[in-house]
């Protein structure tokens, strides 16, 4: 990995967005994951490999680290704020077609639910390990989640719920897409479900954290 390449990575996963950034203390008035992706692309770096070797990388420990409690959901929060910041600059790429990505993820917290940090962390480390997020944020409908899967054909799509009074709706959601398209990969989450709860509902995958997430896509890519 080339030098760059290596500060990218570490900005990501300490969480340095860029010069302005005072956080991390320890590398303030830095360049961060903003600026150093841009001369990373001028310098002919191509951003598959700044994908692949500095930010999957990158989110790749910083899930590690929060499984293990090393870190908690501000931390994860501002690395993930750090791995947007230098994504804005290889989305076009991906939106010309230039450069791939592995798949397409949907996610939503499921009808009547309208807690969104667990499924906005989720959908970050899923897009740093390479994918393409499609966001239907909360309060989403069967409906919704139905129309995203046939606009998307191929997609693996995550149900989020933090309400055990909106699990319910969560289960309708899945028995409804799994019945119109039996071949979709269906993730839940969320604090009151369980891998039990997942298998009960006919889901395919269940994570108490979102590097289980990751890590199960990358069986799929």
């Amino acid at each position: 990995m080339t030098e760059l390449l290596e500060r990218i990575s570490t900005c990501v996963e300490f969480g340095k967005v860029d010069i302005k950034s005072p956080y991390p203390p320890a590398m303030k008035d830095q360049e961060g994951a903003f600026e150093l992706t841009r001369h990373a692309l001028d310098d002919g770096i191509s951003p598959d490999e700044i994908l692949e070797e500095a930010l999957i990388p990158a989110m790749s420990r910083v899930g590690q680290k929060f499984s293990r409690n090393e870190i908690f959901v501000p931390q994860m929060l501002m690395a993930a704020k750090a791995m947007s910041s230098s994504m804005s600059h290889i989305k076009p790429y991906y939106l010309s077609g230039e450069t791939k990505r592995r798949g397409t993820f949907i996610i939503g917290t499921v009808k009547g639910d309208l807690h969104d940090i667990g499924k906005n962390l989720v959908g970050m480390m899923i897009e740093g390990g390479g994918w393409e997020i499609i966001d239907l944020g909360v309060d989403v409908s069967t409906e919704k989640f139905i129309e995203a899967a046939e606009k998307h054909p191929g997609a693996v799509i995550g149900l989020s719920a933090l309400l055990t009074t909106t699990m319910e709706n969560m289960r309708k959601s899945v028995a409804e897409l799994r019945q119109r398209f039996p071949g979709l990969k269906i993730f839940v989450g969320g604090a009151p479900v369980t891998a039990e709860f997942c298998r009960k509902i006919g889901a395919d995958f269940y994570s108490p954290d979102p590097q289980g997430a990751v890590e199960y896509l990358k069986t799929l890519a």
